[in-house]
């Protein structure tokens, strides 16, 4: 039986924070969002980390009426992307658009993510949480006194199984070889159509730099969030170890040393001074590899072709391929998040996981003077 109005299946659950039904947000801000993400990069345990990685997820817009999921594949030098678009209805337990679907099949440990065959691209994929998630601390931006972004979110490290189709041919993902990380976020952040510009930033932004190194080894799993201004002054600082036993360790206030090629921002090396218990240091070294570039193809900041929460019509989809050595296309990586897989060590041990990075503008700790990739 279905009520009329907005009145949804997870109304039957004692879920509410609001009076208000599940489907309304208790904001009217039209950026607001509900979404996921997740990863799959190839572990190296041969010492080859392999070309392949994938990046996907689905999100719902409820003050724009949409919602929306898309997948891309790296492979080479080529990010092929799949995006799926639709009108938005109240059955938040039965996430799908299209032939797109997540199935959370224990909450915060599996989920199972399902594309049925669109232009050439499927995939049937069980995540399974290697630790605990992970709170992260809430993220507020603000410019003035209105907050552009105002979100919450956590985060957890694990492993995949299932397959992976692209254009015929399949790849087996094993949780021996393929891991990631993922998250869940929800807030206020800029999607849909832009909107009016208004009154420029006072003053204008000068520079943006950005980290997000979430890492899992044997015993434990490491997030290590940093966000800075040109400065330098850091605007968002969150470090935790989270250990198999369900132990959580703050790693105080990482210091964050990172080597770029030569001439780019494309980061080669990076090292991470964290402080553990009782003072004691922890050091993580990161190698970055495959990268997703998320702003090509994958629709967050800086994505001219797709935009996360908007309205394409009904039943919408279409895919998009890349080729990141294309001068148009190599020429607008350095402005927005790449996603890359890394390798890790962390006092002897060893670990895989995300190295995500932006580092657009002027930020004097890395040396960069302006929007160039000059440095002083």
């Amino acid at each position: 039986m279905r009520a009329r109005g907005l009145i949804g299946p997870l109304d039957e659950y004692p879920v509410h924070q609001a009076p208000l039904p599940a489907a309304r947000p208790g904001s009217s801000d039209r950026n607001f969002y509900d979404r996921c993400y997740f990863n799959a990069m190839q572990v190296d345990h041969e010492g080859d980390a392999g070309d392949l990685m994938l990046v996907t997820g689905l999100g719902y817009y409820p003050n724009l009426g949409v919602k929306d999921a898309y997948a891309v594949v790296r492979r080479g030098d080529e990010q092929t992307a799949v995006h799926l678009s639709d009108a938005i209805d109240d059955d938040r337990l039965h996430q799908r658009v299209g032939g797109y679907r997540i199935e959370v099949v224990e909450p915060l440990q599996q989920v199972r993510l399902v594309l049925e065959e669109t232009e050439g691209i499927a995939f049937d994929l069980t995540w399974e949480g290697s630790f605990e998630v992970v709170q992260e601390q809430p993220h507020l931006m603000l410019n003035g006194v209105r907050p552009t972004l105002d979100a919450q979110r956590f985060a957890q490290l694990g492993s995949w199984a299932g397959t992976l189709v692209v254009d015929g041919e399949e790849t087996a993902i094993t949780p021996d070889r393929w891991m990631g990380s993922r998250d869940r976020s929800w807030g206020i952040r800029p999607v849909g159509e832009a909107e009016p510009g208004g009154r420029p930033q006072d003053p204008p932004m000068e520079g943006f730099w950005w980290l997000y190194v979430p890492l899992r080894f044997e015993e434990y799993a490491v997030v290590v969030i940093a966000q800075e201004d040109a400065d330098g002054f850091r605007t968002l600082n969150d470090a935790t170890r989270i250990w198999r036993d369900g132990r959580v360790e703050q790693l105080g206030w990482p210091q964050v040393d990172i080597d770029y090629a030569p001439g780019s921002r494309t980061p080669t090396r990076a090292r991470l001074t964290c402080t553990g218990w009782g003072g004691k240091p922890v050091v993580i070294d990161v190698e970055p590899r495959t990268a997703v570039t998320l702003h090509v193809g994958g629709g967050y900041g800086g994505d001219p072709e797709w935009t996360h929460g908007q309205w394409k019509g009904e039943a919408f989809a279409e895919r998009v391929t890349h080729r990141l050595s294309d001068p148009d296309v190599a020429g607008r990586i350095p402005f927005g998040v790449t996603d890359h897989a890394a390798r890790a060590t962390c006092d002897g041990a060893l670990g895989y996981g995300l190295f995500e990075h932006a580092s657009m503008g002027r930020h004097d700790p890395s040396g960069f003077v302006d929007w160039g990739n000059d440095r002083h």
